[in-house]
């Protein structure tokens, strides 16, 4: 996704001259790399200072260009969480804060790295819209339009590398709108960013079972497709939520809700990461596990 999202700020800065990419600590690579090659005025470097990337980027939106601050997801959000939400929600600024490597993606780093809590963080600031694609198609889509709107800033969540492209077949992207990778009538798979792809799988399995799956990617988490959601609540007799994210403020607190405020009849099953530092040492899949989210687990769970 990585790799995507730059190749996509590279196109729309060829565009659009008051695009700014302001980063920190980050060394750029592929078409990053060309960016700051190319355009070197609008690529700007702090260095090991998150709160200084925060702030640059507040002066530059305000003398009217469109710029966004990168780094990985726990240093871009949680180091200068103040200046996220004074420089950039209180004044409503059009700058994306881009969270790589976001959830237990830099699973061999420890929890200094893992970014558990960030949907429900970043919800909770006034103005701040929140996209997490799911794989690098949605990646794409999603940077295009945080390079184009003024709506105010948008925290963008991204993976790192090598995810699989789930949307090739899917609906048109939305800002705002849930989306079908699937459409099916019996169960409804609803996720977001990179663990969309065990929705996948779990649903491939279900299908071998006989069942008709809908797999929908809740791809904007704030402003949420409430509307969306409880028509995939009312259309399906067994609703799952697979997320990489703390119990707290992320999709599952927020489907259950609705489910309630509609008076839901169907079956709702809910997988999240625990509400817990978990001291492993492990690949991606091995941190999720430990978390109790795997293929296996969802399915002895739901079946």
């Amino acid at each position: 996704m990585r790799n995507t999202f730059s190749e996509a700020l590279y196109e729309e800065a060829t565009k659009n001259p008051d695009l700014y990419i302001v980063v920190a600590d980050i060394s750029p690579a592929g078409s990053m790399a060309k960016f700051s090659s190319e355009y070197p005025d609008r690529f700007i470097n702090v260095g090991v200072a998150e709160q200084c990337m925060i702030g640059v980027c507040a002066g530059l939106a305000l003398k009217g260009c469109q710029p966004f601050a990168y780094t990985i997801a726990t240093f871009s959000l949680y180091r200068p969480f103040e200046m996220v939400r004074d420089d950039l929600g209180y004044q409503n600024l059009p700058v994306t804060v881009v969270g790589m490597g976001a959830g237990v993606i830099y699973s061999t780093l420890g929890g200094t790295h893992h970014t558990q809590e960030d949907i429900a963080i970043a919800g909770a600031i006034p103005n701040m819209q929140i996209i997490a694609p799911c794989d690098p198609l949605e990646c794409t889509e999603a940077t295009r339009w945080c390079a184009r709107q003024k709506n105010g800033p948008v925290y963008l969540r991204i993976g790192k590398a090598g995810e699989p492209t789930l949307t090739k077949n899917a609906e048109p992207w939305q800002f705002g709108k849930v989306r079908y990778l699937r459409r099916g009538t019996d169960v409804c798979m609803l996720s977001y960013g990179v663990i969309t792809r065990m929705a996948v799988e779990v649903a491939d399995r279900l299908e071998a079972q006989g069942k008709s799956v809908s797999i929908v990617s809740v791809h904007t988490m704030k402003p949420l497709d409430r509307e969306g959601i409880a028509e995939a609540l009312r259309r399906h007799s067994h609703v799952i939520v697979i997320e990489e994210h703390a119990p707290q403020g992320g999709l599952a607190p927020q489907t259950k809700q609705i489910a309630w405020d509609i008076r839901a009849t169907c079956r709702l099953d809910t997988f999240t990461l625990q509400d817990a530092f978990i001291h492993n040492y492990g690949s991606w899949e091995q941190l999720l596990a430990s978390h109790g989210i795997s293929p296996d687990r969802v399915m002895a769970a739901i079946t």
